[in-house]
């Protein structure tokens, strides 16, 4: 059974989407909050598996929020809820450790199917879309200070990481899918899926998403 707490200022969109979701034999909704402060109290006291974040907020914002909620070291994964799928917030969620993110007018199924996503440890968005969405904002990244002659140090993050996973990490950055990078790099589909996992183990990454910004990070993908 996956438990939801759903945070939104708006009674009728929380009404919608717990109709939704109780709807489902797997899913549980065990609150409502109206706004970032309340969804920070009561992930604490609740323990939800996801955390359906509303972005725009009284109190405290769905980012704030966010960040609040994974800086405790709560299990609870956070799925944004914007109302563009390149809006700046979305970017900014993802960015303080939110698990993906979703537009609010998304199909029913797809909103079900990314809950059930993030709970198990993966990412909503899919990889075309979260290329998508740091191109458009990439300039948000930390800009590397100038050096004309001496070479940039290397990121710590990378440090453990073989050639062959920073190679695939690389792909990820790229929006490249598991069967992707399988069948470009010449790999057991079940053999990117174990590199996969030993990447965001060594990096501290919580999901694929995680990764992707990275990569970014680290200028593995410019």
């Amino acid at each position: 059974m996956t438990t939801v707490l759903i945070a939104d200022d708006q009674p009728l969109q929380r009404l919608g989407f717990r109709m939704l979701l109780e709807s489902q034999d797997d899913m549980t909704v065990l609150g409502e909050a109206p706004n970032g402060t309340e969804a920070v109290r009561m992930t604490a006291e609740l323990q939800p598996d996801v955390v359906l974040m509303d972005v725009r907020m009284p109190s405290l914002d769905g980012i704030e929020a966010t960040r609040r909620i994974v800086t405790a070291g709560a299990r609870t994964r956070v799925l944004i809820l914007t109302t563009f799928d390149l809006d700046e917030y979305a970017y900014a969620g993802l960015r303080v450790g939110a698990s993906g993110f979703l537009v609010k007018d998304a199909q029913p199924e797809d909103l079900l199917s990314g809950i059930r996503a993030v709970a198990t440890g993966d990412a909503v968005v899919a990889p075309s879309l979260t290329r998508r969405l740091l191109d458009a904002y990439a300039h948000h990244l930390p800009a590397a200070a100038p050096t004309p002659t001496d070479p940039q140090p290397e990121d710590s993050r990378l440090a453990p990481l073989t050639d062959r996973e920073r190679e695939i990490l690389t792909v990820i950055g790229k929006g490249w899918t598991n069967t992707e990078i399988a069948t470009r790099l010449h790999l057991a589909e079940s053999t990117v899926k174990t590199h996969v996992g030993r990447i965001l183990a060594k990096t501290g990454s919580r999901d694929r998403i995680q990764a992707v910004i990275l990569a970014y990070e680290t200028k593995l993908v410019k």
